[in-house]
């Protein structure tokens, strides 16, 4: 599998960018699987088919810097920072199945090397024990299929919590008790810290790697562009 790699892969970029290079090495990349790794400042992300105001507490976001994109893709509303790592795999095909299954079994393997227990669902959610350590959703393009996914090495409960749920009522301690219930981070099974836990990812996921051009970065900046104009980037100011 290939590694697409940044040039200058900084921690300023907006998460528009990294769903824009899916979308741009999906139409423009000829290899078979192409696989990325990518880390945003607090970001909140909704599906496709979802209302802003049902699934995003827009003043929590608002006053505490949280930006706001709506990916392609369907599924649930997700909150990330530096904390966690995203994760893209783009292959060659339509068939939903075989792309959740190849990317949930290879992200099996990771955890397994680190000597972590996990398993998948019909869900296609990473599960350790009953609590979920990553989710996943996915989109189609001609001849292509994107999956992308959050793995919950570490986060701020206190945004996840408050910045995806948007009732008032809900905003108290005993809703971020109720979330960590249901989901567990990485680095509460592991030594590794994230920075050792990536190479791994990446050693498991790829064997050959390719750097985007200055031309490819600049395609991928139009394409966020465009991303915007069609109102998949949320300004709350």
């Amino acid at each position: 599998m290939l590694y697409i790699s940044l040039p200058d892969l900084s921690t300023n970029r907006k998460l528009s960018f990294y769903l824009a290079m899916e979308e741009y090495v999906a139409r423009h990349f000829d290899a078979d699987d192409s696989f990325f790794m990518w880390q945003v400042a607090p970001s909140v992300i909704f599906g496709r088919n979802q209302q802003l105001d049902s699934e995003v507490n827009i003043d929590y976001c608002r006053h505490h810097g949280i930006q706001v994109f709506r990916r392609k893709s369907g599924g649930g509303c997700v909150y990330a920072d530096q904390s966690n790592v995203m994760l893209s795999f783009i292959t060659r095909g339509e068939n939903v199945g075989l792309a959740f299954n190849r990317f949930v079994n290879t992200l099996l393997l990771v955890f397994r090397r680190l000597g972590v227990e996990a398993v998948g669902t019909s869900r296609n959610d990473v599960m350790i024990g009953d609590r979920k350590v990553c989710g996943t959703a996915c989109y189609h393009l001609p001849g292509r299929t994107i999956v992308h996914s959050t793995l919950l090495y570490d986060t701020d409960m206190t945004n996840m919590t408050n910045a995806i749920t948007p009732g008032p009522d809900k905003l108290q301690a005993k809703g971020i008790q109720s979330v960590r219930q249901r989901i567990t981070l990485l680095k509460d099974h592991v030594s590794l810290s994230l920075e050792d836990v990536k190479p791994l990812i990446r050693a498991t996921f790829c064997d050959e790697t390719c750097q985007l051009s200055a031309d490819d970065v600049a395609a991928i900046e139009r394409l966020e562009q465009a991303y915007e104009r069609e109102g998949f980037i949320y300004s709350l100011s």
